[in-house]
């Protein structure tokens, strides 16, 4: 049984802690972006998991209404509920639409997971124009993007929580995407630069860092480590392990853990922060 089934086994078992309003984000609504998949997925369970009604947003209608189907499986014994909202984080006019159909349907956003990213590998030679700003247009400036568009409520409420799923790339360089570790490190700047304009408004804004994770990301990587070495798929993925001292990928319910804990009313000292979920790698 993998984390996200545990979680949910634990929260509906017979004679378990009682659901619904009892739940510690019970009443709140969390938006998370890239939220149909990998760690974004597992967000949203997590955070749904714990009580909050969440939308779910990205590109791909097809994958947010599947994952939407599933969670609210998942949903309905807890009392909560799924929505979706198909959005383009790099297009601020989406992202206005997107996030005011979501406040009609669940209420102000109190919770925002900026997971939404893309990785793109190229030696910097080879990096152009367009693939420069691809990679700031959905890692960096969607994150802007998104904030501003749930911030004021935020603000309005006096409570609120934004997360930023970054990556270790946002902490130290990795060779031959430099465009996407420049994104990152702008994420991580814009998390540090924020949380002191709202810190005592009551809102924190933090960062997950994660190493190399079990997503479409890595397995992109694996297969171009495959076609530029000839490796097979267990040594391309070894070979990303390799950098984490417990010698594994880090899976998408683990960075969903640290996510959903930063988002509890308990956590409201956290701020400022970038926490790595990357196995004791040092940064």
């Amino acid at each position: 049984m993998n984390t996200a089934n545990k979680s949910r086994a634990a929260y509906l078992a017979p004679g378990s802690t009682p659901v619904g309003a009892n739940l510690p984000l019970a009443g709140k609504h969390a938006l998370v972006t890239g939220g149909a998949r990998g760690i974004g997925a597992a967000c949203a369970l997590a955070l749904l998991l714990r009580g909050a009604r969440v939308t779910l947003a990205g590109r791909d209608a097809q994958a947010l209404q599947a994952a939407v189907v599933s969670m609210n499986a998942i949903a309905q014994p807890l009392g909560g509920a799924v929505a979706m909202q198909v959005l383009d984080v790099t297009d601020e006019a989406s992202v206005r639409s997107g996030f005011a159909a979501a406040v009609a349907c669940f209420g102000r956003v109190d919770i925002l997971v900026n997971n939404a990213g893309q990785a793109a590998p190229a030696p910097f030679g080879k990096t152009d124009a367009a693939l420069w700003q691809r990679m700031l247009d959905v890692n960096l400036t969607g994150t802007f993007h998104c904030t501003q568009a749930a911030l004021p409520g935020m603000l309005e409420a006096k409570w609120g929580r934004i997360v930023n799923v970054a990556s270790t790339a946002g902490l130290v360089g990795y060779r031959y995407v430099s465009a996407y570790v420049a994104a990152k490190h702008g994420v991580i700047g814009l998390t540090r630069a924020l949380a002191l304009e709202v810190a005592t408004k009551g809102v924190t804004v933090n960062a997950v860092c994660p190493g190399y994770t079990e997503t479409d990301i890595v397995r992109e990587a694996v297969a171009n480590i495959i076609a530029r070495t000839g490796r097979s798929a267990d040594e391309a993925r070894a070979e990303l392990a390799a950098g984490n001292p417990q010698k594994r990928l880090v899976q998408s319910e683990e960075v969903a853990s640290a996510v959903a804990w930063l988002c509890l009313p308990e956590a409201g000292a956290m701020n400022g922060q970038s926490v790595a979920v990357a196995g004791g790698e040092v940064m």
